[in-house]
């Protein structure tokens, strides 16, 4: 198995191998090197053979995922990458980014661990709107408490400020937007709840089973859309962008669809957003102009953006 592990470790530089350089790395013969090529490939490894004097080894791509052998300086970068998308919310990767660092965090020896957390705190990202963020090791805690199927207790702060203590058996978790959000049975109020991740404090696993029950909508992202949508207003942002869909595509909406093009040098957005302050600070950084059409609540709100704009300008020169 020793030497079966070293050859894949080789075979997943991306080159080519001729079979006698892998003997030679391996103190195998041919033969020898033939026969682990062909159990990689039952393991489900897809190993590419050419012929010929040029010919070698290496390793395709295949219809599945197979486990991947990664060195130290490897694992680190790919934890560290992992940690800075699941705890700033990369669009389109936070849950699969979590799941991922959950099951890289579990195998990895005690000194990378220390490696790894070195390195995320000594180092912090930039960001451009202000916004809650969420530690990795909490999030990857908790993914394990969701996979495990296993009971927590940890604090919460609701949106006054009171702090209560929970105990939930977890569900999924949720990127929502610019927040996390854990889908779970609270134990004591005998009910389904969501609780935003950035407020939860000194999560433990209690070490209880938790018990497989049927979430209501079914699907936990739409169970968090009404719960939010019944305890915040949230607002049908829609507005004429004169500027090409390429030019926009991924900067304004939570979607791809939120944005349909007119022609080619305007788009129509649509969206929904609880936050009024963040749609109209994304439509003032496009960079071109724009009509909004609804919600009457916006354009109150750009006006006097655009009042105390100009007042921080000054009156204009007396010779313009």
């Amino acid at each position: 198995m020793t030497r079966l592990l070293s050859l894949l470790s080789l075979l997943q530089t991306p080159r080519e191998w001729p079979g006698g350089e892998l003997a030679r790395r391996l103190g195998v013969s041919l033969r020898t090197v033939r026969r682990d090529v062909e159990r990689l490939r039952a393991l489900g490894y897809p190993v590419e053979a050419t012929m010929g004097a040029a010919g070698g080894y290496r390793l395709g791509a295949g219809a599945a995922m197979p486990p991947l052998l990664l060195d130290d300086e490897e694992a680190v970068a790919i934890a560290v990458g992992l940690r800075a998308a699941a705890g700033h919310a990369v669009q389109g990767i936070e849950e699969a980014a979590v799941g991922a660092l959950a099951k890289l965090e579990q195998v990895l020896p005690k000194r990378l661990r220390h490696r790894v957390a070195a390195l995320g705190a000594a180092t912090q990202p930039l960001l451009t709107w202000e916004r809650p963020t969420v530690d990795p090791e909490l999030l990857t805690l908790l993914a394990g408490a969701v996979t495990n199927s296993e009971r927590i207790r940890f604090g919460y702060r609701d949106q006054d400020g009171a702090g209560t203590e929970r105990r939930v058996e977890p569900h999924r978790l949720v990127c929502a937007g610019r927040r996390w959000y854990l889908v779970g049975w609270d134990t004591d109020r005998d009910d389904w709840r969501i609780f935003r991740v950035d407020r939860v404090t000194d999560p433990a696993v209690i070490g209880y089973r938790a018990v497989a029950r049927q979430l209501p909508d079914g699907d936990a992202a739409a169970f968090v859309t009404r719960r939010l949508s019944e305890r915040t207003p949230v607002y049908r942002a829609v507005a004429t962008l004169h500027a090409p869909i390429e030019r926009v595509a991924g900067r304004i909406g939570d979607s791809p669809d939120d944005l349909v093009a007119v022609d080619a040098r305007t788009c129509r957005l649509n969206s929904h957003t609880d936050t009024l302050d963040f749609v109209a600070w994304r439509l003032m950084t496009l960079g071109c102009d724009f009509e909004v059409h609804e919600p009457p609540e916006l354009v109150a709100r750009l006006r006097e953006l655009g009042a105390r704009a100009a007042r921080a300008a000054g009156p204009p020169d007396a010779g313009t």
